[in-house]
């Protein structure tokens, strides 16, 4: 059977521990095929990110639109953009070309401290990505900056779910990561239009190989959304991905490593 087309509109990472070449791992893991349009370069490794350079926004858009013109695509997680001229870019091609299943996984800024997308960026992101993607998946300080709001607890990801919800998302999970509770929040409409909540509790893991587990979650997201899986079963799915790919992960470089995105090959 010919696998689901997965989009990875997202940053190169030369570690490859996060990025497009992370995401087409996972899209390996889950037996989609991962196809992908670089927004920024960087120099990084697991120490942190030195240094970012947006594309040319004519360069993404070309890409893009060879690519939608060459596969059918099943799905597509959006990463780090890096320019508000690439976020335009990028929303002038998905609503020209409507893939199902987008995922917006808004990539602010890095764990090192490195601001990957400019103000005019996450305006745009917030007024034309937002209202279009299926489901956004921003982990706590994300979603802070998209709100204005305080996310520091269960409750107070509830309240950024529902402004978020308020600014047009139709899905949002917020991840519980950086949450004492380490609950990921999904707010979500179904199918018949009824508002819906869904906790998903996990166990906070005491590892040095969790880089690019952001990147993981909304890849691992999107493809099961290929899949044909259901918004919930795809952020169930996901949570555990991430947390056996980061118990399953080798300690590689001199920082924060990178989680192991094909575990399953090596149980085999």
């Amino acid at each position: 059977m010919t696998p689901p087309i997965v989009l990875s509109i997202a940053g190169f990472d030369p570690s490859s521990g996060a990025g497009i070449t992370a995401d087409l791992k996972t899209c390996a893991a889950h037996n989609c095929y991962g196809i992908s349009a670089i927004t920024a370069l960087t120099v990084q490794s697991t120490a942190g990110v030195l240094r970012m350079e947006p594309l040319w926004p004519e360069l993404v858009s070309d890409t893009l639109f060879e690519l939608a013109a060459d596969f059918t695509i099943a799905a597509v997680r959006i990463g780090m953009l890096g320019s508000g001229k690439v976020v335009e870019t990028v929303a002038a091609f998905l609503e020209t070309t409507k893939p199902p299943n987008i995922v917006l996984d808004p990539v602010l800024r890095a764990s090192s401290g490195s601001e990957l997308l400019d103000a005019e960026g996450l305006e745009i992101l917030k007024t034309r990505l937002l209202p279009i993607a299926t489901v956004l998946t921003p982990n706590a300080p994300e979603a802070e900056a998209l709100t204005g709001l305080p996310v520091h607890s269960l409750d107070e990801a509830d309240k950024a779910a529902n402004r978020l919800r308020e600014m047009g998302a139709l899905g949002v999970v917020i991840t519980g990561g950086h949450l004492p509770e380490g609950i990921d929040l999904l707010k979500w409409q179904d199918s018949a239009g009824l508002k819906r909540r869904q906790e998903f509790p996990g166990e906070k893991l005491d590892s040095a190989s969790t880089h690019g587990t952001g990147c993981a979650f909304a890849t691992s997201i999107a493809c099961s959304l290929a899949l044909g899986r259901s918004l919930p079963e795809a952020v169930s799915h996901a949570k555990v991905y991430v947390a056996e790919a980061i118990k399953n992960a080798s300690p590689l470089g001199r920082g924060t490593g990178p989680v192991n995105h094909l575990y399953r090959w090596s149980k085999s």
